[in-house]
């Protein structure tokens, strides 16, 4: 373990909670902070990372621990991972009573890539078909060696609901936490990570920030990237105003310039010319890094000669995508769920711009600036009135959601709705002309034999002779033994006229079809 110096002091430990969609991470969260998110979450799952302090009495006296909650949908994998990259600890939540699913297993691989220690939590332990030891057998399965089993992963059976099994996870928390030495210097620079960043409607652009060194006080700037903030409004992870906050601690920050980066790393300037000063010379660095980036991509892709498949990939549908979310991180959540939706031939499905916010007639027009009218897709967000009224104008389709898998299941059926289609010909039947009786306007009396399928009134049918396609032509009138009929079947005779510009000859085919659009 780390010698603390004079000026060191301990630092509260920062808790990633992973797990497979519900397998009760929020939950269990509520408990330890005795509150009650998940009633509040829409569609039952939680959407987004937050962080939250909680206080657990130990021997030694009161340890503060900061809790980051991920969420547990296969889409927000880029949150889980931002959230690991910040943690000191994670704790893998696994239910008792299903064991190892997709997202527990891809949580792990997370966290070992972290490389951070960690904690096992089997939860819903009050449930009827809980299985503690078949849920250990899962994990063991795949490679997760729990102690007692082969390995060192500590772990603890809780509940969330009865608060069983909570304090003892705690412990285990406090533990993991002075084995990694967590300490920090008041005096050092302050410093630290934005794990999430929103437009607040009333007061602008504001962000989450974690605090890794040092301390943030009210009257400094902090700078994140781009972006800057004067530390006007500092408040706690209640909401709460506060002077300054401490390493470890989970803070909220308005005002800032720009939306700050999710991810990005934060550093404090002593004076608003000096933030703007370090945010612009970052400002300009992005800059030339997306340029040099598409350069590279322009230079990467190959000339398009016409009639190869470069020139075909050009004539693609091109369709553009706006989309606009209350916090900055959902967006890369919705664009996993896009990256999985097939890939139409001749679609491109083209995402021209990503933000917070509500969606605006800016945001439109960039959905209408291709030769298709594009989406707006909207998620937590409002839609301006006069940003609606342009979208019907234009014909750019608006909608908005608060739970991410209606939005996937919607831009699926979208982008099927408007992929390319191609003609296709059926087949339905065959016929041999046997003799033509007269021919005037491209207006043909024949007769002939039904040699497959069936020949209906009003067919459209490929002539062919031999192996050549003469051409189409139009069933206009069907008889049989000079009856009006609507159809004929194979092997019976008929009498009939077809308006093409062919010069038919008996012997010719007569191939029946349907148009399909596929």
């Amino acid at each position: 373990m780390k010698k603390e110096s004079a000026k060191e002091t301990l630092r509260p430990p920062i808790v990633a909670i992973v797990g497979h969609i519900d397998h009760g991470k929020s939950t269990l969260l509520d408990y330890i902070r005795k509150t009650n998110v998940v009633a509040g979450e829409a569609g039952g799952i939680t959407q987004r990372l937050s962080a939250y302090e909680a206080v657990h009495e130990t021997q030694s006296g009161p340890r503060t621990i900061t809790f980051l909650d991920t969420p547990g949908h296969e889409a927000f994998t880029a949150m889980r991972s931002r959230g690991l990259s910040v943690a000191d600890v994670a704790v893998l939540v696994v239910s008792a009573e299903e064991g190892a699913k997709t997202q527990t297993l891809e949580a792990a691989k997370l966290i070992e890539a972290a490389h951070i220690p960690y904690i096992v939590a089997f939860t819903k332990i009050d449930r009827e078909a809980a299985d503690i030891e078949r849920a250990k057998l899962s994990l063991l399965e795949h490679g997760i060696y729990l102690e007692g089993q082969g390995g060192t992963i500590p772990f603890a059976a809780v509940s969330g609901k009865t608060g069983a099994g909570v304090p003892e996870l705690l412990d285990l928390i406090v533990l993991a936490a002075e084995m990694e030495g967590l300490h920090t210097d008041p005096e050092a620079p302050t410093e630290g990570v934005v794990i999430e960043a929103h437009i607040d409607s009333k007061r602008g652009a504001s962000a989450t920030l974690i605090i890794k060194n040092g301390i943030l006080r009210s009257g400094t700037y902090v700078v994140a990237g781009a972006a800057s903030a004067p530390v006007r409004i500092l408040e706690d992870f209640l909401g709460t105003s506060i002077r300054e906050a401490r390493a470890g601690s989970p803070v909220r920050i308005t005002g800032f310039s720009s939306l700050p980066k999710v991810g990005s790393e934060f550093r404090v300037a002593a004076s608003k010319k000096e933030a703007e000063a370090a945010a612009r010379a970052m400002a300009e660095e992005e800059r030339a890094e997306e340029l040099a980036k598409k350069r590279a991509a322009a230079s990467a892709k190959p000339p398009a000669a016409e009639g190869s498949e470069f020139a075909e990939e050009e004539a693609a549908l091109v369709l553009p995508v706006v989309i606009k979310t209350d916090a900055a991180g959902i967006a890369d959540a919705i664009v996993h769920e896009i990256e999985k939706l097939p890939n139409y031939p001749r679609l491109e499905i083209r995402i021209v711009s990503k933000g917070a916010g509500s969606i605006s007639e800016a945001d439109v027009k960039l959905a209408a600036g291709s030769e298709y009218p594009g989406i707006v897709v909207g998620f937590n967000v409002k839609v301006d009135a006069a940003a609606q009224a342009l979208a019907e104008r234009l014909g750019v389709v608006v909608a908005t959601f608060d739970i991410i898998y209606k939005l996937a299941e919607w831009l699926a059926a979208e982008f099927e709705k408007r992929r390319p289609r191609s003609r296709i010909e059926e087949p339905v039947g065959s016929a041999k002309i046997l003799k033509v009786f007269s021919s005037a306007k491209h207006r043909i009396v024949l007769g002939g034999r039904v040699e497959s399928g069936v020949l209906k009134l009003g067919a459209e049918v490929r002539v062919m002779r031999r192996d050549l396609d003469l051409g189409r032509g139009t069933v206009q009138s069907l008889q049989s033994q000079k009856i009006a009929v609507k159809e004929i079947e194979a092997g019976d005779e008929f009498g009939a006229m077809v308006k093409t510009d062919v010069a038919l000859a008996a012997g010719d085919l007569l191939e029946a079809f349907e148009v399909a659009y596929k």
